[in-house]
Formats: C-alpha cells, structure tokens, sequence
C-alpha cells in the first residue's frame, strides 16, 4: 500500500473503502444473469456461500444494510408487533424508522450497558403481556459490534435462549460482525450461533462497492425475498455487485486483524495528547473525548494535512482497508502537532 504523504487519509468511516484492483477484476468477469428470475450464477454463489459460512441455511442478497435490516424486521413481525432494541441500535437510531414506518412494527428500545450488550433482565421485563392492550412482543434485536465493542458469545447465548423461551424470534445485526469474529478468535458460523436471522454488511471492513447478505432459515429467506421485491431490491444482472461481495468473503475477513491493529496504533499515539481521552478500541473503532471549542479547528487542521474526519466531543475514528500503518502514524502526528500549537 502507497505511503505517499499526498495520499487522502479517509477516516470517517468504514464504509468509504474502494474495491481493489483484484475485487475489480473479479466485477469484470463475473457471470451474470437475471436475479428476479434466479438465474444470476454470481449471485447464488454468493447466497449459498454466506448462508454456508454463517450457519443457516440460505441467504438473500440485498442492496445495503438498512434494507437486509427492513427485510428481517418485515419477515418476523407482523402490523401491530414490536420487536425490542437497543437505544442506540442501527435498526433503532439511524434506519429512519423503517420498521415502524413501513411495517407498522412497534420499537421497544431499552438502554444499552456499558459492553454494547441489553441487560438480560431488561429484556425480559420489556416483553409484553399477552393481552390485547398491547403490541405483541416478537423480536430480539441485536447488534454485534456496537460502537466497535464485541458482544460476547456467552451473552449472546444467554439473550437466545430467554428469547427462545419467551416465544421471541432473533435477529442480529451483524454489518461489523466478521470484526467481531476476528477478535474472538471465532468462525463466523460461531459468531451467530443462535440467531434466527443475521444480516452482514459487505461495504464496510470487507471492501465491496455495496450490498449485504440476510442469511435465515429457507421458509424465511422465502418470505425475505417477497419483501425485498416489495422494497424495491429486486436487482437484475447482479452478478457484478455480487462477486465484489463473494471476493470479500474470500479474501478480506482474516485482514480485518490489521484494522484492529492500526486502531490500537493511533490510540496509543493519541493517549500522550493531554487534552483528550481516548478509549482502548477492540476493533477498528478509535473513539476520542475531544474539547468541543477546539473541534472545528481540529477537523480543518486536518483536512490540511489530507486527512478526513468527522470531528466533534465524542469523535469516532473507523479504520479500513485503504488505511496502512504508516497513514495511522501521520494521523497521530498530525494530532500531536494541532495540540502541540
């Protein structure tokens, strides 16, 4: 990767990453056909390949991550159910009330702990009583990362099985999940053990142009696939999009360990700047304590430097696969030099 001090450091998020030159060359060659009809080749090797390496048993392409979500929601609720949340959960806070809007489906959020986790004991007394003075309580909804910390796979087993019981279905938002599963040491298919549902964002650390997988049971990826004709995500010759998606699965997961790395790099390189607080990130996900009068001069210092941030007092800094080692020790230096002034 180029250490070109001219080079355009992208840190506003994961999602900015551009495919590579190899993951083009697997868009230009791939075989395609009409999905509405089934008959993309690229895309049901997609779908077959991240329902395999999840542990469910299909899959169902879709055009983001807001739409795998929608899709979930639709398929296992019905007008008039909710479903429980975290307060700060993608499917709850930035999904534009989706769910809610275009399913009649009732959010329940309740308060996220200091891990990322739903205290189990606030899930439980957030489902409803059968009574018809209420929304039916149907889902479990979580999401794995949060704010770039891991759920662990004993809670998540824990938040299961009192869903199970409680007659609740589960879905897990998992647009960071192969994050999660590179820090634990785990398989993918280990990460969503349990879940009746699990989307997986494929335009973040993973590097494709766009798209992610819904992965389910066959009766609910039937019923999926319904609502996402309905949505509109009903694509055409696919493939294209789809073998970016099946290149990432292939090649990027394992990598996702260097974004960690440069994470705890830049971390390390920001906790000699007395003026902020940096939190010790687990995954590719720095997050800073910046004071909130110096925040617009910070955010033009370094655009000067060519590097991009969104800058404020509780600043979020996300590494990918177009950041190097070297691009995190400009970073540092380039904070170091704005606070030394």
């Amino acid at each position: 990767m180029a250490n070109d001090t001219d080079k355009l450091i992208d840190l506003r998020s994961d999602t900015v990453t551009r495919p590579s030159a190899a993951m083009r060359a697997a868009m230009a060659a791939a075989e395609v056909g009409d999905d509405v009809y089934g008959d993309d080749p690229t895309v049901n090797r997609l779908q077959a390949r991240a329902a395999e390496l999840f542990g469910h048993e299909a899959a169902l392409f879709a055009p983001s991550g807001t739409q795998a979500n929608l899709i979930a929601l639709l398929t296992h609720c019905q007008r008039g159910d909710e479903y429980i949340v975290g307060q700060g959960a993608h499917t709850y806070k930035y999904e534009a009330g989706g769910g809610a809007v275009l399913g009649s489906i009732q959010p329940q959020p309740i308060a996220h702990q200091a891990d990322g986790s739903l205290a189990l004991t606030d899930i439980e007394h957030a489902i409803k009583p059968d009574d018809f003075h209420f929304a039916r309580t149907r889902l479990l909804a979580l999401e794995n990362t949060f704010g770039g910390r891991v759920l662990q796979p004993g809670y998540t087993q824990a938040a299961n099985g009192l869903a199970h019981r409680r007659g609740l279905a589960t879905h897990l938002d998992g647009a960071r999940i192969c994050n999660a599963a590179v820090k634990l040491g785990i398989s993918l298919r280990e990460a969503v053990t349990g879940f009746d549902s699990v989307s997986v964002c494929l335009s973040k650390g993973l590097g494709a142009p766009v798209g992610s997988v819904l992965c389910g049971g066959r009766a609910f990826i039937d019923q999926a696939r319904r609502w996402r004709k309905m949505l509109g995500g009903g694509m055409r010759q696919t493939g294209i999009l789809a073998a970016a998606g099946l290149y990432a699965l292939e090649h990027n997961v394992a990598r996702l360990a260097e974004d960690h790395e440069n994470a705890a790099r830049l971390a390390r390189g920001l906790s000699d700047i007395a003026e902020i607080k940096v939190n010790a990130p687990e995954t590719n996900m720095v997050f800073a304590e910046i004071p909130a009068a110096q925040c617009c001069l910070l955010e033009e210092a370094l655009r000067r430097s060519g590097i991009l941030a969104q800058v404020a007092p509780h600043m979020r800094i996300a590494f990918h696969l177009d950041v190097s080692r070297a691009d995190v020790d400009r970073v540092a230096a380039a904070f170091k030099e704005f606070f030394a002034g």
